[in-house]
């Protein structure tokens, strides 16, 4: 490995030992070689995934075996080994683009004041097959993050300064059921850091069969909203008419796509009573 090291991807692993060597080859891949890799095994159930991370040899490569502890410790205990100034969560099942790892260093190496640097990203189906492009509809602009529609637009693959990471204390451990990685944006923006956001694809989400994403119930959503405002309160608190003016929006927005549901449901009942009609009249006719 090189002694001078630009930027560590964490890659959190919990028995998704088959995803990892295509999750490892789209960072060895990338166009920007100056790199490390940790991979966190975090306590996997999973024979298959064991045998392959015990065995794991790639370049610039390294494994960690820690007591499962749910993503956001296995993230704090590779950034904590971490020799990169910048750090990108990569999940284990995920890839990214040859050219991401370029144009994000490029972009914190020439703006002090960019905390976060993100990208639209593409979702695979859990069978594979490409399902749609995530092109977030709102500008990177304090404060329209505190708005919980906004947390899916910010990707858990976003890069970051390993300093920063050090003045919020990490991905919070409390936000058992997911949103770990919103929660960890907002603390990053309370450091009064923005967010760069570069307009193309670098990102390849895959949908598995199962992940956290997939499982939380609407309790577990209602936990973790309430404790992302309990860990942000003075943030929140602060920005309250913000926030309430969008809550109305988004009321507003709801009742007239209702409406307009209905409509278009009334339109389809009447389009079948009148072709309905006109058989009936063709065949008295």
């Amino acid at each position: 490995m090189e002694e001078n090291v630009k930027v560590t991807v964490v890659m959190p692993c919990y028995n998704q030992g088959k995803y990892v060597n295509k999750a490892v080859n789209s960072v060895l891949n990338q166009t920007f070689q100056n790199f490390e890799i940790i991979i966190v095994n975090d306590g996997s159930t999973d024979e298959e995934t064991n045998k392959i991370l015990n065995n794991f040899k790639r370049p610039k490569t390294k494994v960690l075996h820690i007591n499962n502890q749910g993503p956001s410790v296995a993230r704090n205990i590779a950034i904590q080994e971490a020799r990169g100034e910048y750090i990108l969560p990569l999940d284990a099942d995920d890839t990214i683009e040859p050219t991401y790892m370029e144009k994000a260093v490029k972009i914190l190496e020439n703006n002090d004041n960019v905390g976060i640097v993100c990208c639209n990203w593409r979702t695979i189906s859990k069978l594979g097959v490409f399902r749609k492009i995530t092109t977030p509809k709102f500008n990177y602009k304090f404060p329209e993050h505190l708005n919980f529609r906004s947390k899916s637009c910010f990707p858990v693959t976003s890069f970051f300064r390993k300093v920063d990471w050090g003045k919020t204390g990490g991905f919070n451990k409390n936000m058992l059921y997911g949103m770990e990685d919103y929660d960890f944006w907002l603390s990053i923006i309370e450091l009064d850091k923005k967010i760069y956001h570069i307009p193309e694809v670098l990102f390849n989400y895959n949908r598995v069969f199962k992940s956290r994403d997939t499982s939380m119930t609407i309790e577990d959503q209602k936990i973790s909203y309430f404790t992302v405002f309990q860990n942000h309160k003075e943030l929140y608190l602060n920005n309250i008419e913000t926030i309430l003016n969008n809550s109305v929006e988004i009321s507003l927005n709801n009742i007239r796509i209702k409406s307009l549901n209905k409509r278009l449901i009334l339109l389809i009942i009447l389009t079948y009573v009148f072709v309905f009609l006109c058989l009936v009249l063709k065949g008295i006719l």
